[in-house]
Parts: structure tokens; C-alpha cells; sequence
């Protein structure tokens, strides 16, 4: 296969070939093989820190016979090492390079080259592999599809403290998660996979990566104890198998935290500290720590509290907020804690004077440094005041109090990063928990401009968070409701129940919900014109459970103008209701369905709802007023206990035939008040649909019996 650069580029580096260019790939075809090793070494030299000659050696064809040399049995063991160091030269250069190197199929032909009993060749192969795999366009599955692959460089780990460093290295890169896990934190420094089969850690782990690391922490070579911190980093992360194990280790009579903890020492390489309280960080959220455990409290948050100090490195800085919002987002007093060191709100602020102005800047190295990183420190801040915000109202209050803060955050959302953009939605949506801000700070900014802006253009991951966010804002006592209402946000939440992804569904169908609690009629109508019969029926018989209790609330708040448990029963319990249910035969087939659900919450509701159409209006409707427990029933139906109590139900209908306190018991007490109706009613009960009839009445009881 021909190993050619981009087409562009490609025109643009053969106008600049030169001789001398040509002149190293020819001598690969000498037939002196001294001649060949003498031309390699030449090459080696030719592209150090020189990419314009790497790139000409590369469109001249030196890869296919460099990988060909180095394949060769008749090829001495010298210029297979000299082949595999050019290789790894050429892989240094652009991200283009290392395409084309992978097009030649580099990679079977260095680990082919492991097979040697020959270290050098085997250091010189594993350093090459390394480059190549440390690059964003290698595909790390590569590694895996050789199932021979990994169990033999656990073996090769022994070798030499150059073997250690490399293979530590490429685990760590060639180390992603395949599932999402139930962790909300989205900063997941790890991409994830699509296809089925065993993660990358799991395959590690049960080829021994953990036994055959943990040695490594303890090593003479700094360059090696790094690799296996940074090793022990991705393969905790959010692993709990993997980090239960972890705990546990021993390294010459020390637990492996214990080793973690000593490596966040001030007296440690910055590195070194962050490494460790990753690997800490990540076994706590893995809950193979607790999080008030005094590693976790008095050394891991210190420590990333202060990586976020102004007198570290701005990509340091980046590091210990994002790591810190990650390890702190599930607990409060974590983020009351670290809410209180170091003055770190306050000290997230400076994250925003980057890039600092043209005019104080003289160096331009340091000004083109800035603008790398702004965007990235920007995401950080947004991430960790959204952790630190995510539970205490103090907290919030602080953030929002901050200089400028609410105006940076809303500036965040018209970012041209779409990872800030995402950050700062976040941000405002850990904000939006609070009542007192959505009636002041929130109204004051007018946030909610912004965000409908974000809402009409952005990708999932950008419409999941700012949705949710726009469910907070329509709550009832949210004075952003009506403004939101007036800028088209029906038909824009209307349209999301229908996206494939069921995080948008159950947000446009919340919103939806919160929008029509206690609304006026006309915004109930054109709640209702903007979804459609047909609409709430897909919703009905949505595969995510999630999307059906939303549903079901909405129709609860458009049918009602005050909450109650039993959903679909206040469905049933006005003219009105009863006609849109008793000429929908759909809406009937549906509650039938209910009856039978697993739900005991959803069976309860349809036996009312049931109940309450079987009952003439001038009767009234059976309701169970502040249904929330077996004390609350009995006295709403007192008077037919006595009759009630005496219906037996069958032991296959388990449901009923339990005997559990709570919805159980309820459940039992409602079917056999049903029950009762019907024996009272003596008759069916026949609800004509559109195109058909549900009918319950002594079959459906014979048939309960």
C-alpha cells in the first residue's frame, strides 16, 4: 500500500524535494547491506528536529522500505534497531506522519519485532510504538486485536527500566472506557468506546496489570515511577473492580494509597502530585475510598486546591480544577470543604483574566501560551463552581456574588469553544437548583435570552444540559416563565420529545410538564396542539420509564390544577376528562394496561382512574384525600371495609396477594374497593371508544379470581 501524505500537502512538500532528500532513500536500496546500515544511521541523523526532511523522506517512499528492512530475517539486528529508530523519528513529527506510517502498517510490524530475543531491537520497537500510539490519530484498538499482544508485554515489563517507561506509557494511552457510567461528572478525561466486548481496563486487569505495576511505584527511575502513576490513574478511573483491588495492594509492606499519599508531598514533583491525586480521586468516586476518609479530606482536596493557585502553571491549573470539580461533585461536605480553602472561589476567578492584555504582554511566546490555554481554564472554572454549587445554597450565593461572575457565565454560552459553551451551561444549571437565585440573579441577567439561543443550534450533549436548565426556569415561582412562554419555547420542547435520544425526550416532556403546572387554559391547548394525540401516545408507550412518568405528569397538570399521587385518576375526575377518555379508545386500552404494570404506583392510579369513571357525576368521584399512606385510606372508605375486607384474590396475582405494608397493602384495599363498585354497580362497565369498546365487568373479575 503507497504511504502518501495529505493530497495538499503532498503538493506542497514534492515541489521542495531535494537531492539530498532522494539521495538517503536510494542508498536503502544498496546491495552492500553495510552500505544500507550506513545510510539509515545517515537518515537518523538527516530528521532529527527536522520535519520538512521528514516529511520529503516520507513522500519519497522511505517508510515501506525502512518497515521492509525491518521485517527481514536476513536483516542484521543492528539496522533492524536503526530501522525502528527512524522510524520512530518520523513518527515524532506531524500528526500526518504518523497517518501515513499507519497506513503502511507500522504497528503488526513493530510488534512482530517484540518477538526478538534482542533487547535493543525490543527498546527501539516499544519506544517507536510509543510515539506512534501517544498520537490522537491512532486508533488504540490496535493494540487489542491481537490477543497475544498484551499478555506479552506484561512479560516484556521485567526486561529493563526502558521497557517499564514504554509499555507503562502505551497502557496508559491505549486505555478507554467502553460504558458510560452512572456517575453525572462529565469532564470524563477518558473518550469512550462503541463496540461490544470487554473495556480496555478490564482486559488489562485480568491479563495482571495491577500486580505487574504496583512494583513499579517504588522504582530508582523517576521516568518509570511516572508512567506507572499515570498507568494506575486511567485504569482506576471509574473501575471499581479495579480500584478495590488497588486498595488492598501491597509494595514492600505499604499499601498502594499510602504510596499515593506520600507521592502528594509539597516536596514532590507538581507531576507527581497530580498524578497521585488523580489515582486517589478516582478510587474515592470509585467508592474503594470514602470520601470523609483523611486521605481524601486532609491530603487529596489540599493538594488540588492547590494545583489551582495562581503560582502554578496555567495547564497545572487546568488539571487540579478539573480533577478537584470531578472528586468533590457527589458530596456536600466535600464542597463545603473545599468551598472554605484557600479562598477557592475567589481563586477561580483569575481563571478569567487569560489571556492577559496585548499591551502587558511583551514576550509573544507567552501571549501565543495564553490564548492556548484560555479556553481550557475558562472550561475548568465553569466545571468546578458547577461542582461546588451543585447542593449548598451558601455556596451558590458565593459563586453568584463573585465579581462579574453571573456575566462571565453567561458570556460562557455564546463561547466559540463548544467545550466552554458546554461548561458553562452546566455551570448555570448547578446555579438554577436555587429558588432565591432563579427569582434574582437569573431574572437580573436575564439568562434565559441566551439560553433559548443555545437551545435553537447546538449538539446533544449542549441540548441535554441547557434542557435541563430550561426545566428549572419554567417552574412556577420562576419569574423567567412567562418571557420563555412568549419566545416560542413550545414548539422548540415539543419538537425535543421527539429526538431519538431519551435524555432529550425526558427534558422536553419535563419542561413541558413544569410549563403546564397550574397554567391557563390556553397554554394548556397549546401544549396540546403542539404535541399531538398521536404524540402523547408514542410518549405512552416510550421504551424509557423515565419519558412515561413525565408523561404521565403532564398529563396530570394539563388535566388538574393541583398535584396528587394517583396520576392517571385525576385523569378521570371531571366532565371534561371523562369525555376525552370515554371517546379515546386508545387513552382506555392504555389504562388497562396500567392495571397490569409492575409499577404498584401506576396500578394504584388506574384503579382510580377506573373508579372514578364507573361513579355517576352526581355520585362523585372516589378519591383518597392525602393518599400517602394505609392510616390516610381506611378512613376514606370506612364504610365498606367491612365488605371489603371479605374479598379473597388469588395468590397468581402476586401483587395483590402480598402482604407488604405500604403500596402493597394500598394496592389490595384499592382493587378490592373496585371490586366492590363493580359488585355495587351490578353491571359491566362498558366505555365506548372510537373504533371500540374496553369492557370490564364480572368477566375481568372472574377472571382476577
Amino acid at each position: 500500500m503507497a504511504c502518501l501524505l495529505e493530497p495538499p500537502l503532498r503538493m506542497s512538500v514534492l515541489s521542495e524535494v531535494t537531492a539530498s532528500s532522494r539521495h538517503y532513500v536510494d542508498r536503502l536500496f544498496d546491495p552492500d547491506p553495510q552500505n544500507v546500515l550506513q545510510g539509515v544511521i545517515d537518515m537518523k541523523n538527516a530528521v532529527i528536529g527536522n520535519n520538512k526532511q521528514k516529511a520529503n523522506l516520507i513522500v519519497l517512499g522511505a517508510v515501506p522500505r525502512l518497515l521492509y528492512l525491518l521485517q527481514q530475517e536476513t536483516s542484521s539486528t543492528e539496522l533492524k534497531t536503526e530501522c525502528a529508530v527512524v522510524l520512530g523519528s518520523l513518527a515524532m513529527g506531524t500528526e500526518n506522519n504518523v497517518k501515513s506510517l499507519l497506513d503502511c502498517h507500522i504497528i503488526p510490524a513493530l510488534l512482530q519485532g517484540l518477538l526478538s530475543p534482542d533487547l535493543k531491537f525490543i527498546e527501539a520497537c516499544l519506544r517507536c510504538l510509543r510515539t506512534v500510539f501517544i498520537s490522537p490519530v491512532t486508533p488504540e484498538e490496535l493494540l487489542y486485536t491481537d490477543a497475544t499482544v498484551i499478555p506479552h508485554l506484561m512479560a516484556l515489563l521485567s526486561r529493563s527500566r526502558y521497557t517499564q517507561e514504554y509499555i507503562c506509557q502505551i497502557f496508559s494511552h491505549c486505555c478507554k472506557l467502553r460504558h458510560w457510567h452512572s456517575c453525572g461528572f462529565k469532564s470524563s478525561p477518558q473518550p469512550l468506546l462503541g463496540a461490544n466486548g470487554p473495556d480496555h481496563q478490564t482486559i488489562l486487569f485480568n491479563h495482571g496489570a495491577v500486580q505487574n505495576i504496583a512494583h513499579l511505584l517504588t522504582s530508582v527511575s523517576y521516568k518509570v515511577r511516572m508512567q506507572a502513576l499515570k498507568c494506575f490513574s486511567v485504569l482506576a478511573f471509574e473501575n471499581p473492580q479495579v480500584s478495590m483491588t488497588l486498595v488492598n495492594v501491597l509494595v514492600d509492606g505499604e499499601l498502594l494509597p499510602q504510596i499515593f499519599v506520600k507521592m502528594l508531598q509539597r516536596d514532590k514533583p507538581i507531576e507527581m502530585q497530580l498524578t497521585s491525586a488523580k489515582c486517589l480521586t478516582y478510587m474515592c468516586r470509585a467508592g474503594a475510598i470514602r470520601t470523609d476518609d483523611n486521605c481524601i479530606v486532609l491530603k487529596t482536596l489540599p493538594c488540588l486546591v492547590r494545583m489551582c493557585s495562581k503560582e502554578r502553571l496555567l495547564e497545572e491549573r487546568v488539571e487540579g480544577a478539573e480533577t478537584l470539580a470531578y472528586l468533590i461533585e457527589p458530596d456536600v461536605e466535600l464542597q463545603r470543604i473545599a468551598s472554605i480553602t484557600d479562598h477557592l472561589i475567589a481563586m477561580l476567578a483569575d481563571y478569567f483574566k487569560y489571556p492577559s492584555s496585548v499591551s502587558a504582554i511583551t514576550d509573544i511566546k507567552r501571549l501565543d501560551h495564553d490564548l492556548k490555554h484560555a479556553h481550557e481554564l475558562r472550561q475548568a472554572a465553569f466545571k468546578l463552581y458547577a461542582s461546588l454549587g451543585a447542593n449548598d445554597e451558601d455556596i451558590r450565593k458565593k459563586i453568584i456574588e463573585t465579581e462579574n461572575m453571573m456575566d462571565r457565565i453567561v458570556n460562557g454560552l455564546s463561547e466559540s469553544s463548544i467545550k466552554v459553551r458546554l461548561a458553562a451551561v452546566r455551570c448555570l444549571h448547578s446555579l438554577s437548583r436555587s429558588v432565591q437565585q432563579l427569582r434574582t440573579s437569573f431574572q437580573d441577567h436575564a439568562v434565559w435570552k441566551p439560553l433559548m439561543k443555545v437551545l435553537q443550534n447546538a449538539p446533544d450533549e449542549i441540548l441535554v444540559v441547557a434542557s435541563s436548565m430550561l426545566c428549572n426556569l419554567l417552574l412556577e415561582f420562576s419569574p423567567s416563565k412567562e418571557p420563555i412562554l412568549e419566545s416560542g419555547a413550545i414548539e422548540l420542547l415539543c419538537g425535543l420529545t421527539q429526538s431519538e435520544n431519551p435524555a432529550l425526550r425526558v427534558n422536553g416532556i419535563w419542561a413541558l410538564m413544569n410549563m403546564a403546572f397550574q397554567a391557563e387554559q390556553k397554554i394548556k391547548a397549546d401544549i396540546l396542539r403542539g404535541l399531538s394525540t398521536e404524540q402523547l401516545f408514542r410518549l405512552l408507550s416510550d421504551s424509557d420509564v423515565n419519558v412515561l412518568m413525565k408523561t404521565l405528569g403532564l398529563l396530570r397538570n394539563l388535566l388538574s390544577t393541583r398535584p396528587t399521587l394517583c396520576i392517571l385518576a385525576n385523569i378521570a375526575d371531571g366532565t371534561t376528562a371523562k369525555e376525552l377518555i370515554m371517546t379515546n379508545d386508545d387513552i382506555l386500552q392504555k389504562i388497562k394496561y396500567y392495571m397490569g404494570h409492575s409499577n404498584v404506583k401506576l396500578q394504584l392510579a388506574a384503579m382510580f382512574c377506573i373508579s372514578n369513571l364507573v361513579w355517576n357525576e352526581e355520585e362523585g368521584k372516589r378519591e383518597l384525600p392525602g393518599f400517602s399512606s394505609q392510616r390516610q385510606f381506611k378512613p376514606a372508605c370506612s364504610s365498606h371495609l367491612s365488605f371489603i375486607g371479605k374479598i379473597s384474590l388469588p395468590e397468581q396475582n402476586s401483587f395483590l396477594a402480598r402482604e407488604d405494608p405500604g403500596p402493597n397493602v394500598q394496592a389490595q384495599l384499592v382493587i378490592k374497593f373496585f371490586l366492590l363498585v363493580l359488585v355495587k354497580k351490578k353491571k359491566k362497565i362498558c366505555l365506548n371508544g372510537s373504533t371500540g369498546q374496553l369492557v370490564l365487568g364480572r368477566e375481568w373479575v372472574y377472571q382476577l379470581c
